[in-house]
């Protein structure tokens, strides 16, 4: 739709000015949110798809090239940008440059710098298949003719959208999600996303916040189809980015038996399945399940980029059971090939199952695991709600008490302050999520890093609770914010313990306003009425 109306104001001869408003106003089947076409001349050099591609971004990408220009390093550049906005695992290097440097790796025969099959070489399609049947605990060995290797799970994103799509058309996907399956789905094949708008709020049928149900699918398809929108599939993350959910069994089942019943395809990402580092959480693969309810449209995605700590090497692969997606993905394998040396060291490393399992995962889970209680200890300190979770690399924060009049404007101030004092987070907005306030950030780092960047997070929250008491004494009425996050076991708060040698140097006044922000963070008075004391 968009594509069309820049064609016909003229598309290079036009000036995209003029279709800010409406673009923006149809913000959820026409153009992702994080677009900004304000300020934006068109370039007579670009074709009107080519200038559409062109405005699309947004605060990651600004973020992105503020930190590619100010990287921090310990030693040449100890005040640049710490990097918690991008999901990479950086705990593993030692581990993982030892063993793709081993003898095995190092193999050059004619056949790997010829052009291979353009699914991937028979040889890892097939070490691949008998990965996932051990990791993902399937029923029956999976076959080979079911891969398909491509250069990354965004070019797979594209390519499934691209062959079970037509241009128009939509997928479901419940927010907050990663932003970057937006660019994937809709720069190439113009395909739109639904959103099933999830929240914090535990209500209805939610156990936990923030919590997917058949309930919240089933009103977003129906909203999507009364506007004349058609769905073509529904795509999952599991576990999820940035949540850190991890789907069970019987939830996995009931999502695809709604996909059945509306005969949606099935796209499920398990990108960091084996990135759960604590043994109280279970992962479930769809292809572990005993049977599928729909087999021909449920493909499902891995990669080594998160699980294997190794995001510089583009690898990801497709396993479907129905060939004609396999042929038709197949075709468009020759623009998102992996070069043949990188499929003999990827073959290599995944069949070396002792060294995965006795060394590798043994030692990422631990750094994972330390690595998350360290950020989520200091969040305790500083009394930040956040959603505690055992998979990915990520910890959801709830910075809402942060915002005076909880906006989306607000939330990016805030953003653009973390960055300001040399820390990249990501922004609730570039996950489409519906409450202005969540903050995404990345743990798997170092210590020292961790650290500094824990500072300077505090440093900006705590100038930021000063500035918000000292409004509050020059609007003492003003009413408080709503939408605290639920105090389940699901959302964590601690309060800020204040030292009593501080506290009796400190006014009444600033006493009197820790207490209100403490009442407003907590919702001790609402569990604990009169009634109830009675």
């Amino acid at each position: 739709q968009a594509l069309s109306e820049i064609e016909g104001m003229g598309g290079r001869g036009s000036n995209l000015q003029e279709m800010r408003v409406q673009l923006l106003a149809k913000r959820r089947v026409d153009m992702p949110s994080f677009c900004n076409p304000s300020g934006f001349q068109r370039s007579p050099y670009l074709s009107a798809r080519g200038n559409f591609a062109n405005i699309f971004q947004g605060s990651t990408e600004e973020g992105y090239k503020a930190y590619h220009a100010d990287k921090y390093d310990e030693d040449k550049n100890p005040n640049g940008i710490i990097n918690f906005g991008t999901s990479e695992n950086k705990l593993c290097f030692d581990l993982m440059s030892k063993r793709l440097t081993q003898a095995d790796m190092n193999v050059m025969d004619p056949s790997l710098l010829q052009y291979p099959d353009w699914k991937g070489h028979l040889f890892l399609r097939e070490e691949v298949a008998r990965f996932l049947t051990y990791y993902c605990k399937a029923p029956a060995p999976l076959k080979a003719e079911n891969v398909i290797v491509l250069n990354g799970c965004g070019s797979l994103f594209s390519a499934l959208a691209t062959v079970l799509c037509d241009p128009g058309e939509a997928v479901l996907i419940a927010t907050p999600f990663y932003g970057g399956i937006t660019q994937s789905i809709f720069l190439y094949g113009n395909v739109k996303l639904v959103y099933v708008y999830l929240d914090s709020k535990i209500t209805g049928t939610s156990t936990r916040p923030f919590q997917l149900t058949v309930e919240k699918l089933e009103k977003a398809l129906q909203d999507a189809r009364a506007e004349g929108v058609t769905v073509r599939a529904l795509i999952l993350l599991n576990p999820q980015n940035p949540l850190g959910d991890i789907y069970s069994l019987s939830e996995l089942r009931d999502y695809l038996e709604f996909a059945k019943r509306h005969e949606l395809h099935v796209i499920v990402d398990e990108i960091y399945m084996l990135s759960v580092f604590d043994e109280s959480a279970t992962f479930h693969s769809v292809l572990g399940m005993d049977r599928l309810p729909d087999p021909q449209r449920t493909h499902v995605m891995w990669g080594i980029t998160k699980d294997f700590a190794v995001s510089g090497i583009r690898f990801g692969t497709l396993y479907t059971e129905n060939q004609d997606v396999v042929n038709a993905v197949a075709s468009l394998c020759y623009f998102h090939g992996v070069c043949g040396p990188v499929q003999h060291k990827v073959a290599q490393l995944l069949r070396d199952r002792d060294w995965i399992n006795q060394v590798y995962l043994r030692a990422n889970h631990a750094r994972l695991k330390a690595a998350h209680t360290y950020v989520t200890d200091e969040l305790k300190t500083l009394g930040v709600p956040f959603l505690n979770r055992n998979a990915g690399f990520f910890v959801w924060i709830d910075f809402r008490k942060y915002l005076k009049t909880g906006t989306f404007e607000e939330e990016l101030l805030l953003w653009k302050r973390f960055l300001d004092n040399k820390v990249f987070l990501s922004c609730g907005k570039a996950f489409e999520c519906s409450e202005p306030g969540w903050f995404r950030i990345i743990f798997a780092d170092k210590t020292h890093r961790l650290q500094l960047g824990m500072q300077r997070i505090r440093k900006v929250l705590e100038e930021r609770e000063q500035e918000m008491l000292a409004e509050e004494k020059e609007q003492p009425c003003q009413s408080d914010q709503d939408g605290k996050a639920d105090s389940t076991d699901e959302v964590i708060f601690v309060s800020r313990h204040q030292d009593p040698t501080c506290a009796s140097s400190s006014s009444l006044g600033d006493l009197i306003g820790l207490l209100q922000q403490q009442m407003r963070s907590s919702d001790w008075l609402q569990k604990n009425t009169a009634e109830q004391f009675a």
